[in-house]
Parts: structure tokens; C-alpha cells; sequence
């Protein structure tokens, strides 16, 4: 064998074998320099269980375990990435540690992936058809505000919500998408805690609960610190399946739950101070006698009359008080402690949490608004995880003790040279019997009680890989008491009025409600499809009570509490009612190939609350959505990352107009007829009485560009609501002034809603994103058959919108005479109503919306939002009374008329004269006095700082400075553009500073 023969046998033989023992050598070298990497990942709310740890370009990964820990081996030279669903992915080179420690942060460029309740059933963002909105814990929980309506103001399109009134326990109403029914009372949206409706209907009596605005709203009840996501469901796709109580929209809000990881403790606390965003200019004492001196003189009375105190000498004329600062110009303290205690492990989890919130009011006196509440949740899976159960619980109290009579309408019109509140004493000072104190309205009392429990389990069962049975049970319990009294000690007490005329209003009112819904859910995938099914059924009862009492004359007013030692006392209402409701629901869902997406949904409803034949009706939609970013040909594409077109049409009803409105009914009359009180009819059957329906249509267009930073959503939609539940009026000679009836009415409610969400900044110390939403709607009067020649006709006007009013035609003031003129419409030659009160006046909002930024930067954060709307809306002209009366006015009123030839944009000053007066009432009832109320308000501002744990020994410690309501830019000409209460004390601007601790 020749040498290149050996050669190539060593070649082919040998050589193998030494790069196979160099190979070897190598990786034993490598791994051997492997170590073992712990650490702990967390959020800011705690430990991160399920966190994905994988150390780069290799397939080692573990998962974060209960308390948030982790441990991989790994190369000194390596790096760590960790992942998670809705976080930043993170990469982290080793540099030889041997422990790595990571706080994770929220990927606001990956909410597509964030699974959303949809009520019966849950959908990822990015696959839904239907139009959700969405707020947060994150968001709720910087705002220092009592009632879960507040939180939602200015961030959700197509979603407009206004605070009733400034007093603590007041409401808000709240509109999506517009109003549907002509009935002012059936326009709520449908409220669903944790799966168990929650009725909102008033709980209150007009007799007792005036101080407020309007009836007491039963939301106060939710505590916003126990509330973990509110989703509100707008077009036909997300609503159907609720059917008649669908029609307006549904606020699904559901509470905290356990989370998987070790027990944790978290405490808040905050205390705060809120004012009167804004009070009105008005005139001070030198400017308030020249108008009273000029009225009697344009008058012709040169000897002040007995009662012109503040003129003949019986007030100091060189005394000035700003009556808005004394009487609403208090601050009100802010108190609210929240504890809670979470855990769990992979198969339990529970919460526990308590809160106290206490609020007084900018009135004088010792008034305050508590609140309590007490949550509980569990939630346990089998081993085998086929078995589930959950449970939700709260009790809340509430008690809120109120002056009987809102001050602010006192404060705006008491003249500024009236006398101390207060004499030498420290006693009511009624100044020679010429001072009727405002401070006698905070003898009488505004009290209410309200207890309110809600609990609900939810029980389910794998009976196939992909078949669940499951059902839900829930139970609701409120009872409200509520006094409003009027002592004989609100009056002067040279007036001599005894305690026989002391009066107690009382109203006791209380509700039950049950529900029990089974549900069946089956999913398939086959191939590129993925079929979901759902069908259940909803069994509900709801009884209510209620007792209204009216009390004269007690012997003291120390016992003006007991009805027993009344002289007099009414019942002015007593009803009790039972509803019940009875439904079939189903859904299908087809998915292929995750790019097309349709949804239908349906219900077959039963309400008590509609005749025989009528009782039941079928509501459905059907959604569909096109994932078009999952095209081959947009797949993976730098600039458009994500993209939807989604549509909807479906139908929805509406049964919201109280108990027995189909059958003949009587009433009693009050009044004793030889021992017996009698009865009279006070309702008229009709079993042709049906549901009222709302057909609804969407087209909607999202978008996401550069990996979802920028993130656009727009859509259209149009909702006619007809078969309108209303009263359709009858001739006198029947007795009755209207029959309830389906009145063949539609309204339509058509508009733009627009939400851009962008990541602006991002490194690692700072971020900075924004969210803007922007909604434009328009509602309108389609049709009303028989409008002109009905009792609607003063109110409603065809191709205009629903929430108008006519008023007269403000024409300016006559040069001549110096009174206020107005369109004489019908050339008649006298300004009567209704013939020249024909100017419609819109005060629906043009559009509304909000701007949300947040600014992170290392352990700091800093979110604001602005909220605007345009709109139109009462002016501060309708608070005052004539000029020259003994009543202030604006600043502005001096510029008025004084001379012939003047022209000027307000009338003569004048205290006896009845035409002045006659012109004067006309400009309250004209479009003089409605004007723009447009406003842009910075609705929240929150600076937190994240205390370095390592400081304080691994517990966490948050420190934050939140503000509400705190700028207002408005050219409006009032106190507050918000709300139409304009004689209401208005919302207040609020500061708290706060600690949240968690270990």
C-alpha cells in the first residue's frame, strides 16, 4: 500500500473521529460554563405568575411561578427574554449574574390580544364583530370619585354621560349612542354585575329626594375601588343577545377576583378637598343699589316701599358679602380606605377587600356622605380541570345626611348688602324681622339609608373536551329609606308658625330579584374552521315596594321622626310589584382561518309587562369581520399591522315602562266616604300593548400601523327605534287623558364615532401614549303620524331631534319703550304661547369626546384627560328674576337700556312694572336663554411615584397626587356648562393625595 493509499484511509477513517472528540470537547467547554439564573418577575400589582423565561437562540424557556419566580440555566454571555400576553417583551444580557429581578410593563400596542367580557361569553379584541368599549382598574383607580359612572366620563365613544348634580349621593344619566324612546324614562342602558342585572330605576320619591335633582340613583351602591373592567356593549352585534333589555346599550361591569400567586395585602389611602369649579360674576353692592335706585325711578316711586330693605336703611348699604363663597364657597373633605386581601393557587383563588369612603359638603354645617362595602370572591377548578365554581359577593351601605334645600340658587340671588348670617350672639340673625337667613333651610334634613346586597355563583362542568355545561345563579336585595323634613324652625320665629306645622316626608322602598341561567358552550375546530356554539336560557323575578308617607303637626320637633305623633299623616303612594322575565338565547360563531369571522345571535324574550299574545317577541343580529392583515398579501407587513372591517344589523327591543301599564287599574282616592275610602280608575286596558324595537345597523373600520403604535378605529352606525311605548291621548269625555299604546313613531339615531390610539414614545425610562376619542351623533324624529293634531304636538316636531324645546324668538330690545321683544310668529300683535313659541332650540351635544394621556418615566407616571363637548344649552338667565327686583343679577346686566334711542342687550330696569315683568318672563322663555355651552375641562389628573422596592424591604409602595375636574375653559354664561340643573349646586373640583402599600 502506497503512502497517498494510507493518506486517504486516515482521511476517510481517522479524521471524523478527531473533529468528533474536538466537537465534544467544545460543548463540554460551553456548558460547563452554564449557571443557574434566578429572579422574580412582577407588575405593578404584584408577583407575574405564567411569565415565558427563555434564554436567546436556544429552546431552554421556563414559566414564572405563584410568587412570581423562576430559575434557568444559562451561559454568563447569554440573554433572557421574557414574554407575556399585554406586556412588553423584555431582553436582558446575563453579564454574569446570577439574579435577575424584573418589574414587566403593559404593551398598549398589544391590547389585540387582550381577551374582553362580551357578557355570555368572551372574545379577544381583536375577533370581536360587535362595538365594545372599555375602561379599566388602571383607569378607574386615579380618580377620586364615588359613583362608576364618573370614571367613565370623556373615555368611551358614543358614550355621553352628565353629573346631575354637585351634592354628595347625586346621580349622572348617562346616553349611548343617543336617546331612543320618546318616554324620558326608557332610555337607560341595561347594567350587568358579574353576570346578575342590576336594576338602575330610581329608588327614591320626588317628595323626599328634590335636594338632588331627581330621583336617587341605586349605582351609587358600586364601589369603583372593588371594580376591575367596564365594558359598555353599543350596536346590534354585542346587544341582541340581551333582546328587550339590550335596546339602549349594556354596561357589563365586573369585579376584582382572586389571582394566582402567594397572599398578598394592599391598602389605600386618601384624603382630599373638593370646591365649586366656578361661580358666576355677579354684581357687588355698589352696582346691585344703583340698579335698585334706577328701577324705582324708572318706576316713579321716590319714596322706597316698607319691604325695600336694602334701600330705606333697615341693611347697611355700605355692607358687601359674596354670597356664592358663603354659602357654597365651603370645601368638602374627601376620605376613602380601601384594604384587600388576594391569593391563590393554580386551582383556588380568593379575594377579600373593605372599603370606607366619607364625603362633607361646600354648604355650612356639619353634613357628610358615608359609605361602606364589603367584597368577597372565589373561584376553584378541579385537578382535572374539568369542574369549576365561582362566587362573588358585596354588601354596601350608605348613609348620607343633607340639608333639605340646595343653598345655591339662595346664593345667587340674595342681594350682596344683606345682613351677617350670624348676630352678636352667634344666633340666626333675621335683622329686625327684614332677613328670611338662608341658614334656616339647614334646619330641616335630608337623610338616607341604603343597604344593598349582591351575590352570585357561577358553576360549570367539562363534559366533553369541548362541550361545557354551566350555569349561573344570582341573587339582588336593596332597601332604601329615605326622610326629607321640613321643622317649624325653618321659619322666623316672629312668625309665631308652632310645631303643628312641622311636616316629614318618608319614603321606604326596597326590591328582590333572582336570576337563574343554565348555559350549554361547544367549540369544534376543523382545519382552518373553528365553530363556537352557545344556547341558555334566563328565568328572572324582580318584586319591588314601596311606601311614601306625608306627616303634620308634631308636638316637638324632636319627634318629628315618629309617625305615631303626627296629627296628620297621608300615605301619598303605595305600590308593590312583581316582574318577571323568562328568555331563550343562542349564539353561533364560524372563524376561518382566523381571517373571517361571523357572529349571530339571538333571543326569544318573555316580560310580565305586556298583555297576552304580546308577552313574547325574538330579537336577533348577526356580525360579521374581516381580519384582512391575515392575507398572504398583507401578512407581515412593516407598515399595516393589524386590520378589521366589521359589520352589524340586528334588532333589539325595549320593555322599560314599568309594571302593569297593559291593564285597567284603579287608584285609591285618599279620601274617606262614610269609613271607607274609595277607588277610581286610573288606567285603561289594552292587550294590544307590545314591545317597543330598535333595528340597528354598524360598519366599522380598525386599524393598526408600525407593530399596533398607532391604532385607529372608526365607525358608523344608524339605530331607528319604532312601535314607540307611549301615552296616546284620548278625548276628555272618556275620563282619561291618554291610553298606553305602541304609537307607530320612529326615531333614528345615526352617527360617527373615532378613536385613535398611538404609542408615541417608548425606551426603556420613558413612555408617553395617548388615546383620543371623538363622537358625533345626530338623532332625529322620522315620522310621528297624527303629530299636529296630538297633545305631543308643543313638544316633538318632525325631522327634528327628540330632546328639543320650543321657545320664543329673542328679537333684541326696543329703542323705544326699553323692554325685551320677540317674533311675533302668527302677526296677531301679541306674544302668546303656542302659537309664537315656535324656535326650536337643540340641546342634544353636536359632538363629545376626550383626550387621555399618559407619561411614564422610570418610577414616575403622569396621566390627564380632557374632556370636551359642544354643545348647546340653559344659561344663567334663567336663575334670575326681573332686574331691579330685590334679587342680584349678573355683572353683565349693567349694561342695559336707560334712555330712548339706547341700544342695548338688556331691557330697562324696573321693580313694579307688569309689562317690564311680562318681557322679562318672555326672555326666560326665549332662545335669549339658551347659548353656547361648550366646554373643554381637564376631567383628571393623576402623578404617582412607584417608591424603589429595595428601599422598604420588597413592599411596594405607591404615592400619588389626583385632581377631577380641576380646569373648565368655556365661554358658557353660567356657573357650569354641564349639566341643565342650572339652580343645582355644580360639580365640584377635587384634589386628594393618596398611599397605596401592598406586601
Amino acid at each position: 500500500m502506497n503512502k497517498y493509499s494510507l493518506f486517504k484511509t486516515w482521511v476517510v477513517i481517522e479524521l471524523p473521529k478527531l473533529y468528533y472528540i474536538f466537537f465534544l470537547c467544545c460543548i463540554s467547554g460551553v456548558y460547563g460554563q452554564n449557571k443557574t439564573i434566578t429572579g422574580t418577575v412582577n407588575d405593578v400589582n404584584g408577583a407575574l405568575p405564567g411569565v415565558t423565561v427563555t434564554v436567546k437562540g436556544t429552546g431552554i424557556t421556563t414559566l414564572s411561578n405563584l410568587n412570581g419566580s423562576y430559575i434557568i440555566t444559562a451561559n454568563p454571555t447569554d440573554a433572557i427574554i421574557f414574554s407575556y400576553i399585554g406586556y412588553m417583551t423584555i431582553e436582558i444580557d446575563i453579564n454574569n449574574r446570577q439574579t435577575i429581578d424584573l418589574m414587566m410593563q403593559e404593551d398598549t400596542s398589544m391590547l389585540q390580544e387582550v381577551t374582553i367580557n362580551a357578557g355570555y361569553y368572551s372574545v379577544k379584541e381583536k375577533e370581536r364583530t360587535g362595538s365594545i368599549a372599555r375602561i379599566t382598574a388602571k383607569d378607574i383607580e386615579k380618580q377620586p370619585v364615588t359613583n362608576v359612572l364618573a370614571a367613565m366620563q370623556g373615555r368611551m365613544a358614543g358614550v355621553n354621560i352628565t353629573q346631575t348634580t354637585g351634592v354628595p349621593g347625586g346621580g349622572f344619566s348617562i346616553q349611548i349612542r343617543g336617546l331612543n324612546s320618546l318616554r324620558n324614562t326608557s332610555n337607560e342602558p341595561l347594567y350587568i354585575i358579574d353576570a346578575i342585572p342590576y336594576s338602575s330605576e330610581s329608588i327614591g320619591s320626588f317628595s323626599t329626594s328634590s335636594l338632588l335633582g331627581g330621583l336617587s340613583s341605586p349605582l351609587n351602591s358600586i364601589s369603583p375601588d372593588n371594580i376591575e373592567n367596564v365594558e359598555v356593549l353599543k350596536d346590534a352585534d354585542a346587544t341582541a343577545i340581551y333582546g328587550s333589555r339590550g335596546s339602549n346599550g349594556v354596561v357589563l361591569i365586573t369585579t376584582k377576583k382572586g389571582k394566582i400567586g402567594k397572599t398578598r395585602f394592599t391598602a389605600n389611602y386618601s384624603k382630599g378637598a373638593g370646591r365649586v369649579t366656578r361661580f358666576m360674576d355677579l354684581m357687588n353692592t355698589e352696582q346691585y343699589l344703583a340698579m335698585r335706585r334706577e328701577a324705582y325711578a324708572n318706576d316713579g316711586i321716590t319714596t322706597y316701599p316698607a319691604n325695600a330693605y336694602d334701600l330705606n336703611g333697615a341693611w347697611d348699604q355700605n355692607r358687601y358679602t359674596d354670597w356664592q363663597k358663603e354659602l357654597t364657597g365651603g370645601t368638602a373633605e374627601y376620605t376613602n380606605l380601601n384594604a384587600t386581601v388576594s391569593g391563590g393557587n393554580s386551582s383556588t383563588q380568593f379575594l377579600m377587600s373593605g372599603n370606607f369612603a366619607k364625603q362633607t359638603t361646600v354648604f355650612p354645617g356639619d353634613f357628610r356622605y358615608k359609605k361602606g362595602n364589603i367584597h368577597l370572591t372565589a373561584n376553584h377548578e378541579s385537578e382535572n380541570k374539568k369542574f369549576r365554581i365561582s362566587f362573588s359577593g358585596g354588601y354596601t351601605v350608605q348613609d348620607n345626611n343633607q340639608p333639605y334645600l340646595d343653598l345655591t340658587r339662595d346664593s345667587r340671588l340674595l342681594a350682596p348688602n344683606a345682613p351677617a348670617l350670624y348676630d352678636a350672639n352667634g344666633n340666626i340673625n333675621w335683622q329686625n324681622n327684614t332677613f328670611n337667613n338662608p341658614l334656616r333651610h339647614l334646619n330641616g334634613k335630608y337623610s338616607a339609608l341604603t343597604y344593598d346586597l349582591l351575590a352570585n355563583s357561577v358553576v360549570s362542568y367539562n363534559v366533553l373536551p369541548n362541550l361545557e355545561l354551566k350555569s349561573g345563579f344570582g341573587f339582588t336585595e336593596l332597601r332604601h329609606q329615605e326622610s326629607s323634613t321640613a321643622p317649624s324652625t325653618i321659619y322666623n320665629p316672629a312668625f309665631g308658625i308652632g310645631t303643628d306645622n312641622s311636616i316629614l316626608f318618608l319614603n321606604n322602598s326596597g326590591r328582590q330579584s333572582w336570576i337563574v341561567e343554565p348555559q350549554t358552550n361547544w367549540s369544534k375546530t376543523y382545519g382552518k374552521a373553528t365553530v363556537s356554539v352557545l344556547a341558555g336560557g334566563t328565568f328572572q323575578n324582580k318584586t319591588g315596594n314601596q311606601i311614601v308617607h306625608q306627616a303634620l303637626g308634631f308636638p316637638s320637633n324632636s319627634l318629628i321622626y315618629n309617625l305615631a305623633a303626627a296629627s296628620n299623616v297621608t300615605i301619598t303612594q303605595n305600590d308593590e310589584t312583581v316582574y318577571k322575565y323568562q328568555a331563550f338565547f343562542g349564539r353561533v360563531n364560524l372563524k376561518w382561518d382566523d381571517t373571517y369571522i361571523i357572529n349571530l345571535t339571538g333571543r326569544r324574550d318573555g316580560s310580565s309587562r305586556f298583555g297576552p299574545g304580546k308577552q313574547f317577541a325574538t330579537f336577533g343580529a348577526i356580525g360579521a369581520a374581516w381580519l384582512f392583515t391575515n392575507e398572504k398579501v398583507l401578512k407581515d407587513n412593516k407598515i399595516i399591522s393589524f386590520g378589521k372591517l366589521r359589520a352589524s344589523y340586528g334588532t333589539t327591543g325595549n320593555d322599560q315602562i314599568g309594571d302593569y301599564q297593559f291593564l285597567d287599574t284603579y287608584t285609591t282616592t285618599g279620601v274617606s266616604y262614610d269609613g271607607v275610602v274609595g277607588l277610581e280608575p286610573s288606567r285603561l286596558f289594552n292587550p294590544a300593548f307590545g314591545w317597543e324595537t330598535n333595528k340597528k345597523f354598524e360598519v366599522a373600520l380598525e386599524t393598526g400601523f408600525l407593530k399596533d403604535r398607532i391604532f385607529l378605529t372608526a365607525g358608523w352606525y344608524s339605530n331607528r327605534s319604532s312601535n314607540q311605548l307611549v301615552g296616546i291621548p284620548l278625548p276628555g269625555t272618556t275620563g282619561f287623558t291618554s291610553v298606553q299604546a305602541n304609537l307607530d313613531a320612529t326615531v333614528e339615531n345615526r352617527g360617527l364615532e373615532i378613536t385613535l390610539r398611538s404609542v408615541n414614545f417608548h425606551n426603556k425610562d420613558f413612555t408617553w401614549s395617548t388615546n383620543f376619542n371623538i363622537s358625533s351623533s345626530k338623532n332625529e324624529l322620522i315620522s310621528f303620524p297624527g303629530l299636529e293634531a296630538s297633545s305631543y304636538r308643543n313638544q316633538f316636531v318632525i325631522g327634528q331631534p327628540i330632546n328639543i324645546v320650543k321657545v320664543y324668538h329673542f328679537t333684541g330690545v326696543d329703542p323705544a319703550t326699553g323692554l325685551y321683544q320677540f317674533e311675533d310668529v302668527n302677526g296677531d300683535g301679541f306674544i302668546s304661547e303656542p302659537e309664537d313659541k315656535q324656535t326650536v332650540k337643540n340641546l342634544n351635544p353636536k359632538f363629545f369626546g376626550g383626550l387621555q394621556n399618559q407619561l411614564k418615566y422610570k418610577q414616575f407616571q403622569l396621566d390627564f384627560l380632557l374632556q370636551f363637548v359642544k354643545q348647546e344649552n340653559y344659561n344663567a338667565n334663567t336663575t334670575f328674576n326681573m332686574p331691579g327686583t330685590r334679587s342680584n343679577q349678573l355683572a353683565s346686566t349693567s349694561d342695559h337700556w336707560q334712555n330712548a334711542g339706547d341700544v342695548s342687550p338688556h331691557q330697562m330696569y324696573s321693580a313694579t312694572n307688569g309689562s317690564a315683568d311680562e318681557a322679562y318672563f318672555y326672555y326666560t322663555e326665549s332662545d335669549a336663554s339658551i347659548s353656547d355651552a361648550s366646554y373643554i375641562r381637564l376631567k383628571n389628573i393623576a402623578l404617582t411615584y412607584d417608591v424603589p422596592e429595595k428601599w422598604l424591604n420588597k413592599m411596594r409602595c405607591r404615592i400619588s397626587i389626583t385632581g377631577q375636574n380641576l380646569l373648565t375653559f368655556t365661554k358658557f354664561k353660567g356657573a357650569d356648562p354641564e349639566f341643565q340643573m342650572y339652580d343645582r349646586l355644580p360639580p365640584l373640583k377635587v384634589i386628594t393625595a393618596g398611599m397605596q402599600i401592598s406586601f
